[in-house]
């Protein structure tokens, strides 16, 4: 008699093996890559994994595949005009599938992304742009709104704008109980 096969899938497995290769890479275990980046006379070393560089970046994965065979297993990449600090971020985001960077920084990492042809830090650089740019578009709908419904409350006479009528209730010292009808008669 034969069983059914059934499917064992770990979900907690990626995660840990991104977090072991990042803890290999951080203490410098098994690292078979050197990868030199300059800008502006500003220069660092990044040890790392081929195996890991050349899974997330196609540029990567070219160099790997194409270069000539050395005499040890060690090799050494020179990157030039990559920022110490954009190529740090870069490498955290291979190695863990998260980076936090300022605001202002997300655009030169898409820029690295496209350089290094690394699809998921570029789709998630692009996700980002257009979340924040749905988030000003969103402020600025809500301030013209906000805006346009001061103006239209201008343009009507002896309107009170919602937010004054709320904060001052009306005068009522000097009003007859008859009412406004009433104080008309009387001037007449």
């Amino acid at each position: 008699m034969e069983s059914t096969p059934v499917l064992l899938e770990s979900k907690s497995s990626p995660i840990n093996l991104l977090n072991e290769m990042q803890q290999l890479r951080l203490l410098g275990h098994l690292c078979d890559v050197t990868v030199s980046v300059e800008y502006q006379g500003v220069r660092a070393e990044f040890p790392a994994h081929k195996a890991v560089l050349a899974a997330t970046s196609k540029f990567f994965k070219e160099v790997f595949l194409n270069e000539e065979p050395v005499d040890g297993p060690h090799s050494n990449v020179f990157l030039n005009e990559v920022r110490v600090a954009d190529f740090a971020s870069f490498l955290e985001f291979v190695y863990t599938a998260r980076v936090e960077v300022e605001e202002d920084r997300v655009q030169r990492m898409l820029e690295i992304a496209e350089k290094l042809k690394c699809l998921d830090l570029s789709e998630t650089c692009f996700q980002l742009k257009r979340q924040m740019l749905e988030s000003v578009l969103l402020e600025l709908q809500n301030f013209s709104e906000s805006q346009n419904s001061e103006e239209e409350s201008a343009a009507r006479p002896g309107a009170v704008p919602a937010a004054k009528a709320e904060r001052d209730p009306p005068d009522c010292s000097g009003v007859s109980p008859e009412g406004p009808a009433a104080k008309a008669k009387e001037k007449a």
